[in-house]
């Protein structure tokens, strides 16, 4: 069999696994692991390089109404764009059901502004705001079993939130088809009695936006989601973890043995609220939610990808320009309450989790592999097509250059946003070549696959939900 790629000299990395092995590509996917693959009708050359299984950006928002005058900064071509030349091979957006809206006629909006526009593969959550009887007993279990196979509740926001007997309706409407319910953990009530006494204080700089959101906020939330978990009997993931004692709600109850699987996310590695202090409104290029926090929390979310307290590491790309239609909105302009939530890095993620992880010894080769790529991949349903090297998988596969060092810019994120968070970080390690089913659509930091070849990927139950269903 002459082999149509072959990937020669590298050490290959899974999440188990590091080892000195060529890789053997055939009709998209991986056929062959051996010593010495050379029958193929090309070859890359790796000597040097890590060959690594393509990221997998499990939390990333593209394309999603932001409200009136505000305009998401990332479309699909931009988007997958930047997560193709940061190293990542699938993303999984949101689709958001806006109140009064069915979710199959969203859906197919979302289908229609990604179909022939993505450079590397996607699927789609569902975000659940308006959950009627509809909804619950017809729409969602038939689109459960059309591979939308995983939900996102809110605990806050006017327009997306859920009370506690609208989620616990959710949770058992996943318990009863095996979707997995994700949910940002944040206590409604307790923002906006914290943001009216700021706003009523003149307190109203971007800055206190952190303010308005502090640890317990986050903390009694996730408590809670967890707590409803139980009593729906049901497994949950909770997003974009910031802090320790939201963690710490995790790990409690994770050796209780419930199902609870933790996520962080890159801002809360490397950013803190200090960020949020800048002159005018530069705070607000930082504004997210939850919001960046302190060292100790820094140190907290090392911590829990070191310890598998938190199995998914995520960007939660959010853009928003910096001018009149993202963050410089006039409403902005008058209180951090109306500073659209969210910051870009769909690109940046791969590159700053290896340089401030793997390179300066915080957590290993193959803990970065299985909670870029590995654990997303079995957590929504991808796996084992996605998420490792292995015969039969995708051919989704990254070379990185572990001694390359840029100083990062937003010109080498190439998103649709005007600035990353992240400007000027040191970075070493570099992915030189990202491949998505056995097509190169990245080198050396230039895109140069086509838009269209990324497609759509209907997925499996989860891991963590397959036995209950």
């Amino acid at each position: 069999m002459i082999l149509d790629v072959a990937i020669r000299g590298g050490t290959v990395v899974t999440a188990a696994d590091t080892m000195r092995c060529d890789v053997g590509i055939k009709d998209g996917r991986i056929v062959l692991l051996a010593e010495d693959i050379t029958e193929a009708n090309e070859v890359i050359d790796a000597a040097g390089k890590y060959v690594l299984p393509g990221g997998i950006d499990a939390h990333v928002h593209i394309s999603q109404p932001s409200g009136e005058g505000i305009v998401m900064a990332d479309d699909f071509e931009t988007g997958t764009r930047s997560a193709a030349l940061g190293g990542t091979t699938t993303i999984l957006p949101f689709c958001l059901q806006e109140k009064g809206r069915s979710m199959r006629e969203v859906l197919k909006e979302y289908h229609a502004k990604a179909e022939g526009e993505c450079h590397v593969d996607v699927s789609f959550h569902m975000i659940i705001s308006d959950p009627t009887e509809q909804l619950l007993g017809q729409d969602l279990p038939a689109l459960v079993a059309d591979g939308y196979t995983s939900f996102k509740i809110f605990m806050t926001y006017d327009d997306l939130r859920l009370n506690d007997r609208q989620i616990l309706d959710v949770m058992a409407v996943a318990r009863d088809t095996g979707a997995l319910v994700m949910v940002h953990a944040e206590n409604y009530d307790a923002i906006r009695f914290l943001t009216e006494q700021m706003e009523a204080s003149g307190r109203t700089a971007p800055k206190y936006h952190a303010t308005s959101r502090p640890i317990p906020v986050e903390r009694e939330a996730t408590h809670r989601a967890i707590s409803l978990a139980e009593i729906a009997d049901t497994p949950l993931v909770i997003v974009h973890v910031s802090n320790r004692e939201a963690m710490e709600q995790i790990r409690w109850a994770q050796n209780k043995g419930l199902n609870v699987i933790g996520e962080t996310c890159t801002q809360y590695l490397v950013l803190t609220a200090d960020d949020l202090d800048g002159l005018g409104m530069e705070g607000a290029k930082y504004v997210c939610s939850p919001p960046p926090r302190d060292r100790d929390s820094q140190k907290a979310c090392w911590e829990g990808l070191k310890t598998g307290a938190f199995t998914l590491f995520s960007s939660d790309h959010c853009p928003y320009r910096y001018d009149e239609t993202g963050k410089l909105t006039p409403e902005g302009k008058t209180s951090f309450r109306w500073v659209p939530n969210g910051i870009p890095g769909v690109g940046a993620r791969l590159p700053i989790l290896f340089s401030e992880g793997v390179v300066k010894g915080r957590i290993t080769m193959e803990t970065f592999v299985a909670v870029t790529a590995t654990n997303p991949a079995k957590t929504y349903g991808l796996y084992p097509r996605k998420g490792t090297i292995a015969v039969g998988a995708d051919a989704d596969i990254t070379l990185w250059d572990a001694d390359k060092r840029i100083s990062l810019t937003h010109n080498d994120l190439q998103d649709g946003c005007d600035y990353t968070p992240y400007e000027g970080m040191e970075i070493t390690g570099w992915p030189v070549l990202t491949m998505v089913r056995g097509k190169v659509v990245a080198r050396e930091g230039a895109l140069v696959g086509t838009k269209g070849h990324g497609v759509y990927l209907p997925r499996e139950l989860s891991a963590h939900t397959r036995a209950l269903a």
